[in-house]
C-alpha cells in the first residue's frame, strides 16, 4: 500500500509506469520530456575536482564515450523493467552481441552456442571470435543432450536466441542456464524476438541478455541501438571497462529516442501480438502454405515450454511456400499495405525472405540445416489494422493461384 507523501520505490511499480517514469533526471529547469544531453564533454570547476573525477572519488560525467546523462536515463529504465542490476547501451545490437561475448572470454576459452543465430551473430561466434583464440561449437539449441555433450573445462559462455531467427524455435532458458552453471559458465540470451514483455531470461537464470533496440524497443523505424542487461558485478568487472575503451557506445540522441518508445512499448507489443495470432490462424488454414510457424499456437513444437516460459507468442510469424522461392517472391511482390525490409518489431508490417537477405551468407546445407528454406518468409507484424493485413495476404494468395505459382 502506497503511504500518503512518500515516494514509491521504482522497483515496486507496475511494468508500464516503470516504462514512462524509470530512471528519469530532471535538470534545473524541471522539464516534463527528459532532455538530450548533446554533449562530448564536460566541464569541471577546478583542477582538483577533474582529478576527483577521472580517479572516480566524485561521482559525475567525464566523457560522452563512458557515460551521458541521457543514455544513463535509457540504461536505468531498461534495468529497472528487466529487473537487471545495470545495464550499459551501445550502438546497435550487434555491438551489444559482440561486446557481451567478446567482454567475457579470452584465447583459449570456448563458447557453445545455439545454431539457429542471426547470421550477423553466427559471424561472431564462428569467425570472429576464433580470430582471437576463442574456439566455439554450435548445437541444436533445442536438444539439452547436446548442450550438456559440448561443455568443456574452458566453456566460459554458453549463447542463444529464443525464439529463433527466423524459424521460432523455442529454447529451454531454464535448463540451459542449469547446465551453464553447473559448468561455472555463463548464460547470455538475445531476447530481441520475444521482447522483454514476454520474457524475462534474468528470472529463468540467464546471467546476461542482450536487446537490438533497433526492433521493438525502438519500434518505428527510426534509429539504431541496443542494450546489455546483467549483475552489476558482470557490468562493471567485464562490460563496461569494455565499451568505455573500444566506443560502441549509443548516442544520447538516439538514447532520447528509445526513451520515448518504451513509454509506448507494453501497448504496441500488445497490439501486435493479437494481430500475429490473427494472421498465423489466417495462414495455416491456405492450401498452398506448408508450414506456418508462431510460437502462439498450440501446434507449435515447443508449445508447452512457450506456456511456462513467455506471456504471449510474440509478434512474428514465419511461413513457407511449396512452390519455393519462385512462389515466396511472387507473393511478396504482390502486398501492398506490408512492406518488404529485413527489419522487424516496426509498427509498420514487414516481410522479408531470409534465404536471400538475412541468412544469405550462410551455406544452402546450413540453411537447410536450420530450417532456412527458399519458401520461407518472415512476417513482423505491425500495428495496421488486423483485418486489413489479412485482406492484404488474401489478395496477394489469390493473385498467385490466378497465376499458378503457390503450387509445387
Amino acid at each position: 500500500m502506497k503511504i500518503p507523501g512518500q515516494k514509491p520505490d521504482p522497483r515496486t511499480l507496475r511494468p508500464a509506469t516503470q516504462l514512462v517514469h524509470g530512471g528519469t533526471q530532471r535538470s534545473q529547469f524541471g522539464e516534463t520530456s527528459e532532455a538530450i544531453f548533446l554533449t562530448q564533454g564536460f566541464v569541471y570547476e577546478s583542477m582538483e575536482r577533474a582529478e576527483a573525477r577521472f580517479k572516480g572519488d566524485e561521482p559525475g560525467y567525464v566523457y560522452s564515450r563512458y557515460s551521458n546523462p541521457t543514455v544513463v536515463m535509457f540504461e536505468e529504465r531498461m534495468a529497472l523493467f528487466e529487473g537487471a542490476e545495470a545495464a550499459r547501451a551501445t550502438a546497435s545490437g550487434m555491438a551489444a552481441v559482440t561486446a557481451s561475448l567478446m567482454s567475457l572470454v579470452k584465447a583459449g576459452d570456448h563458447v557453445v552456442a545455439a545454431r539457429a543465430l542471426f547470421g550477423a551473430c553466427l559471424y561472431v561466434v564462428e569467425d570472429l571470435l576464433p580470430r582471437f583464440g576463442v574456439s566455439s561449437t554450435l548445437v541444436d539449441g533445442a536438444d539439452l543432450s547436446q548442450w550438456r555433450a559440448a561443455m568443456r573445462p574452458e566453456t566460459k559462455v554458453l549463447f542463444l536466441e529464443s525464439p529463433t531467427n527466423p524459424c521460432l524455435e523455442v529454447y529451454d532458458i531454464a535448463a540451459i542456464a542449469a547446465i551453464a552453471h553447473d559448468n561455472g559458465s555463463l548464460l547470455v540470451v538475445d531476447n530481441v524476438f520475444a521482447t522483454p514483455i514476454l520474457q524475462k531470461p534474468l528470472a529463468l537464470g540467464a546471467d546476461c541478455v542482450v536487446y537490438s533496440a533497433t526492433k521493438h524497443i525502438d519500434g518505428h523505424g527510426r534509429c539504431l541501438g541496443g542494450v546489455i542487461l546483467a549483475s552489476q558485478e558482470l557490468i562493471d568487472t567485464h562490460i563496461h571497462a569494455f565499451l568505455r575503451q573500444t566506443g560502441p557506445v549509443l548516442s544520447p540522441f538516439n538514447a532520447w529516442v528509445l526513451l520515448k518508445s518504451l513509454e509506448t512499448l507494453p501497448l504496441r507489443v500488445r497490439q501486435q501480438m493479437q494481430s500475429a495470432e490473427r494472421i498465423a490462424d489466417f495462414l495455416s488454414g491456405c492450401q498452398h502454405i506448408r508450414l506456418v510457424r508462431y510460437p502462439g499456437r498450440s501446434d507449435h513444437p515447443q508449445a508447452d515450454l512457450v506456456k511456462r516460459q513467455m506471456r504471449g507468442g510474440g509478434t512474428l510469424v514465419s511461413f513457407e511456400f511449396a512452390g519455393g522461392k519462385a512462389a515466396a517472391f511472387a507473393f511478396a511482390n504482390q502486398l501492398s499495405i506490408i512492406k518488404i525490409s529485413n527489419n522487424l518489431g516496426d509498427a509498420k508490417s514487414l516481410i522479408t525472405h531470409p534465404a536471400t537477405t538475412t541468412h544469405q551468407r550462410l551455406t544452402p546445407e546450413a540453411r537447410a540445416a536450420l530450417g532456412v528454406n527458399d519458401g520461407l518468409l518472415r512476417l513482423s507484424v505491425g500495428l495496421e489494422d488486423a483485418d486489413d493485413l489479412i485482406d492484404d495476404l488474401g489478395a496477394a494468395l489469390a493473385a498467385l493461384d490466378q497465376h499458378g505459382l503457390a503450387a509445387e
